[in-house]
């Protein structure tokens, strides 16, 4: 059996509805899908605008049960349809005022795995998440699917190396962190801190970041998604920071324990020596 999984990223412009959205990453799944992938995951938020620009009680109504909301079941029946795993970043409702920003993992048979819920949230000008959104609860799961062992990182949380690394204690294989960026400030960090982490931890990444600006705000999503591989180099080259585009990779699974046997990161940490970084 080969270790070479074909993979699929897509990053998309805000079409103007969400219903044009889900028919939007549809296509793009039926493109995947020909093209042979066997996984892919969609953007921050996919089926709607990046609506944390501002802060609207309005945009409440865009969370969805998860997995008993529609779109999930609709991309259950897509997932079988394709024979493909699907990863689904939505806005989540837990029960009426409990809010996350969630990312569903549907296995290549439709059946449901489970869900990552966003564990760190900002507040700052442009990206009003607190207003939006509960900090998750889930930790940091890993899902055993028919491509192997996947985790999920969203956003905000690339900034924080504690979840990058229990992702990788947890199993991961390759861990997809579907995000909604704009250029500015940590603009330059894109290409770092991903590659980095992938590095660090010794998988596969898939970052994957929308394009243009929204009526909501000045944010400008530059795109630029990508693949990392376990030693920290592109996996051929990133995408466009102007336009859509759906980024198909192979992903060679011999390379993660190729890499940890040369590198041997796991090996040497000294866990017994980081009690102070959680009593801070």
């Amino acid at each position: 059996m080969s270790d070479v999984v074909r993979a699929a990223i897509v990053q998309a412009a805000w079409t103007g509805d969400q219903e044009s959205m889900v028919e939007l990453h549809k296509k793009y799944v039926g493109e995947a899908a020909a093209a042979g992938v066997r996984v892919m995951c969609f953007q921050e938020l996919f089926n709607g605008p990046y609506f944390c620009q501002v802060q609207e009680t309005d945009y409440y109504s865009y969370a969805e049960a998860i997995p008993d909301g529609p779109t999930t079941k609709r991309f259950q029946e897509i997932a079988a349809k394709h024979g493909m795993v699907l990863v689904l970043p939505m806005y989540e409702e837990e029960q009426p005022g409990i809010l996350y920003n969630t990312a569903a993992v549907i296995d290549a048979d439709g059946t449901y795995l489970g869900k990552y819920r966003k564990t760190h949230i900002p507040q700052v000008k442009g990206f009003w998440e607190k207003f939006y959104f509960r900090p998750g609860n889930l930790g940091y799961p890993v899902f055993d699917t028919a491509v192997g062992r996947v985790g999920v990182y969203i956003c905000y949380d690339r900034h924080f190396p504690e979840g990058w690394r229990a992702l990788g204690l947890n199993g991961a294989q390759v861990v997809f962190n579907p995000s909604a960026t704009s250029r500015g400030l940590s603009a330059y960090l894109w290409k770092l801190e991903q590659t980095a982490s992938a590095a660090a931890n010794m998988y596969f990444v898939g970052a994957i970041n929308r394009v243009g600006v929204e009526p909501l705000g000045d944010n400008d999503f530059y795109g630029t998604s990508y693949f990392a591989n376990p030693r920290g180099q592109f996996v051929e080259d990133p995408a466009s920071d102007q336009e859509q585009e759906l980024v198909i990779r192979d992903l060679d699974f011999a390379m993660i324990d190729e890499t940890r046997a040369q590198w041997a990161f796991y090996r040497d940490r000294r866990p017994d020596m980081y009690g102070p970084l959680t009593e801070a």
